[in-house]
């Protein structure tokens, strides 16, 4: 693990054939650190495909669900049941896997209403949830090649936004609008986790590292971050940062 005196996140670099049983194994013992000191938890999961082999992980491991609640970092303008969704995979590899209680798995309803009124609809369940204003316990992270994380992608509008914890984007991106949960939101999280692979990630990991600002990712707080890659996405990080 590297950690530069706090003005980076930590990183850790991890062969991608267990990667996701790693970040499954911090996941967990977050979670289960926080149900003994607050007697609760809360996790916030990114949407795409890569946090899914990690949630199959995740089910398995020994996690008082019971008293852990599930939530969705953000998630694709969609109706219920369409593939798109970043529900159906969180469903799919988490919630109908592991026990955990229907009343703890909240998913962010824009099957039911447009961006913006599923956006401040979700962010009254995240302060019913997580406390006014809500803290998080365990967010896990993705970075795309563009440097964005969450739904917080280059040159939208949500970028700004500093008095909602959650909002829509002001574009579709990839074909779908967006709710997604805001930076203040995502900095005032216990801990942060970001799980990344493949060498299509390098350079936005190399820039989330720098802490270069064009980034969106980057512009979280480095302090309670740990940031997770394979060695193919560490490729374009400094010989000295990689240990070669």
């Amino acid at each position: 693990m590297i950690d530069d005196a706090g003005s980076r996140v930590q990183l850790e670099i991890v062969p991608s054939g267990v990667l996701p049983r790693h970040v499954a194994a911090v996941v967990a013992a977050r979670l289960r650190d926080a149900v003994q000191a607050r007697g609760m938890a809360t996790l916030a999961v990114s949407g795409g495909g890569t946090p899914l082999t990690m949630l199959d992980a995740l089910a398995q491991l020994p996690v008082p669900w019971a008293q852990v609640h599930v939530l969705q970092v953000d998630e694709r303008v969609a109706p219920d049941g369409d593939a798109a969704r970043n529900a159906e995979g969180l469903r799919a590899h988490l919630l109908d896997v592991a026990p955990v209680p229907a009343t703890n798995a909240h998913l962010v309803p824009v099957g039911d209403l447009d961006a913006a009124e599923a956006a401040a609809t979700y962010a009254g369940t995240l302060a019913a949830v997580a406390g006014t204003p809500a803290v998080l316990d365990v967010v896990q992270l993705g970075i795309g090649d563009d440097g964005h994380t969450a739904s917080l992608f280059p040159g939208d509008t949500v970028l700004e936004v500093v008095d909602r914890d959650v909002a829509a984007t002001s574009a579709p991106h990839h074909g779908h609008g967006r709710v997604t949960l805001t930076y203040p939101a995502l900095a005032r999280a216990r801990r942060r986790v970001w799980m990344v692979v493949g060498e299509e990630k390098a350079e936005a990991v190399s820039r989330l590292w720098q802490r270069d600002p064009s980034a969106p990712a980057a512009r979280l707080p480095p302090e309670r971050s740990l940031l997770v890659v394979d060695e193919a996405a560490a490729s374009a990080l400094p010989d000295t940062v990689r240990g070669t």
